[in-house]
């Protein structure tokens, strides 16, 4: 669902066209491994909707990251430094930079 995500980011507030986006989209696919929702996600993403409030969408990437072992999961959008199943949410643009966030970038 990331890959949605991100087209509708691309042509809603980056303002691209849609070939454009599209185009950026399968360019990041082939660059990045992608990871399907399975139903146990959609599952825990009903449930984060439910006991935290989240958007569905925004939970369902959480969920994904989840399933995938990811612990960072950058989001404008999601609350700053909510973690779930050891994913932790973070901001990009907020300062000071998470910790997490600054171990990644320090990585040559």
């Amino acid at each position: 669902m990331g890959i949605v995500q991100l087209f509708r980011v691309l042509t809603g507030k980056a303002r691209r066209t849609a070939v454009s986006a599209h185009g950026a989209v399968l360019g990041w696919a082939d660059a990045y491994e992608t990871a399907d929702s399975t139903w146990r996600a959609v599952q825990s993403a009903m449930d984060m909707a439910a006991n935290h409030g989240l958007q569905i969408w925004d939970a369902l990437i959480l969920a994904v990251a989840a399933e995938q072992r990811c612990r960072l999961l950058l989001s404008e959008d999601m609350q700053h430094g909510f973690t779930w199943h050891g994913v932790t949410v973070v901001n990009p643009y907020k300062e000071p930079k998470h910790h997490l966030l600054s171990a990644l970038l320090a990585i040559d």
